[in-house]
């Protein structure tokens, strides 16, 4: 009998989730899937944390909504000052919402509101990068880069430059070190600041790596310092989207720490929740708060659900789970032992060009030709081959294509919970290399 759903895809039948065991969902045939990915950089904790569960029936048995227009809650208050108490340098304020997207779209709003505030309407453009991915409501999806989310939907986005991404595996020359690449490729921004005319531009919004649009692609070394002297140079907010490669996914609860740049937002969602409830937020900095605080006093902005208790209280949890029980360094090392994994069986791989990323935030990027780094045909469809072999094999990754430019390559995004065993690394190497091989040989 065919159910009433409106999913993602109207073509096929999914298995139904019944039950979470760790690193493990088991649907209803009792077949158990590795979560290699989080579901989307998601389940940082797995499928069945107690403490979280414990803090959200403790939180239901108290009140479960209150709303912002009205109220505050302990539980809100709480996570906002967990949050920046570890947050980068002049980071002050948090503005809770229900997701990444939403979290993207008051950053774009605000920066857009702090320039009124404080006598400079002019300053409304924004800078992005190429192959980046920022979100799916129509403000965060002209930010981002995907071609393949935005084509459908460009007549409604509004005019955005996009300049180049910070891709060394494609765009880093052979005679260029990696301070050189960093440094020319940040030097587009300024490109772009100068062409646009900079008294017109109020921000510039990337991720400090890149995840579903391009598969863990970290900066090099010295890339983001340079476009926060850029930034600074021209009175440009700097916007990290940290919302799938923050909240410890990299070995750092913020991944700009490991880059030692701080920026005026940041947007975080995701590992925030650890998706036991819908939540997100933004942070900025004390100045651009001051500026609302001094001026009208209003930010006009909203959504029904933001800062929701219920949601708080469990990321509250998410954090304190985080930072207790060490998982930010169980991350860095788990991650090193993953990316010796996949070394070991993708590194001479035939059709495997490039193994990077930071944690327990991995990618390969497979190839036609490693010489010449030729992608495969997209009509192959490679990358959904790849995910239906997986889930045959019991294993959920993340794969995607468009990885160069929107249309060719083919990549694989692995980001599993922060509790991954040292046995679950093999097991999830070795799942996916069945699938790769599988769906090459297809």
């Amino acid at each position: 009998m065919p159910g009433h759903i409106f999913g993602r895809s109207t073509r096929g039948t999914l298995p139904t989730a019944v039950e979470g065991d760790g690193a493990y969902i088991i649907d209803a045939s009792g077949k158990r899937y590795l979560d290699g990915s989080g579901g989307a950089a998601v389940s940082c904790l797995g499928h069945s944390d107690p403490d979280v569960r414990a803090a959200l029936h403790a939180q239901l048995d108290r009140i479960a909504f209150a709303h912002t227009g009205f109220f505050t809650t302990e539980a809100a208050e709480a996570l906002a000052d967990m949050l920046i108490d570890k947050a980068p340098a002049g980071i002050d304020r948090v503005y809770l919402v229900s997701g990444g997207s939403e979290a993207v779209e008051a950053a774009i709003k605000l920066a857009r509101q702090y320039f009124l505030e404080i006598g400079e309407p002019q300053r409304h453009r924004v800078i992005a990068r190429r192959q980046s991915y920022h979100g799916n409501t129509l403000g965060a999806l002209a930010a981002g880069g995907n071609l393949w989310r935005r084509a459908q939907f460009a007549p409604l986005l509004t005019e955005v430059s996009h300049i180049a991404p910070c891709y060394e595996y494609r765009d880093r020359r052979e005679d260029e070190s990696q301070e050189a690449y960093g440094q020319r490729i940040a030097d587009e921004l300024e490109g772009e600041i100068a062409a646009l005319g900079a008294e017109s531009v109020m921000a510039f919004i990337c991720e400090p790596v890149v995840g579903a649009t391009a598969g863990a692609v970290p900066a090099v070394p010295g890339y983001l310092r340079h476009i926060r002297e850029i930034c600074d140079r021209h009175g440009v907010l700097l916007i990290f989207d940290e919302v799938m490669c923050g909240m410890g996914r990299t070995g750092y609860l913020f991944a700009c720490e490991e880059d030692g740049v701080a920026p005026d937002m940041i947007t975080i969602a995701k590992g925030l929740g650890a998706g036991y409830q819908p939540i997100g937020a933004l942070l900025t900095s004390a100045k651009i708060y001051d500026a609302i605080a001094k001026g009208s006093g209003f930010f006009q902005h909203g959504h029904t659900y933001m800062g929701h208790a219920m949601a708080a209280a469990g990321a509250g949890a998410v954090l304190r789970a985080i930072q207790d029980r060490g998982l930010l360094a169980q991350v860095r090392e788990r991650g090193e032992e993953l990316d010796a994994a996949l070394r070991a069986r993708f590194g001479q791989h035939p059709h495997v060009g490039d193994i990077r990323g930071r944690g327990l935030f991995r990618g390969i990027e497979l190839v036609e030709d490693r010489e010449t780094k030729d992608p495969f045909d997209p009509k192959l469809k490679l990358h959904a081959k790849i995910k239906a072999a997986a889930m045959e094999e019991g294993l959920i990754c993340y794969p995607m294509g468009g990885t160069i430019d929107g249309a060719r390559g083919d990549h694989v995004l692995l980001a599993p919970p922060f509790i991954l065993t040292p046995d679950q690394v093999g097991e999830l190497t070795d799942k996916l290399g069945r699938a790769v091989d599988r769906a090459l040989a297809a």
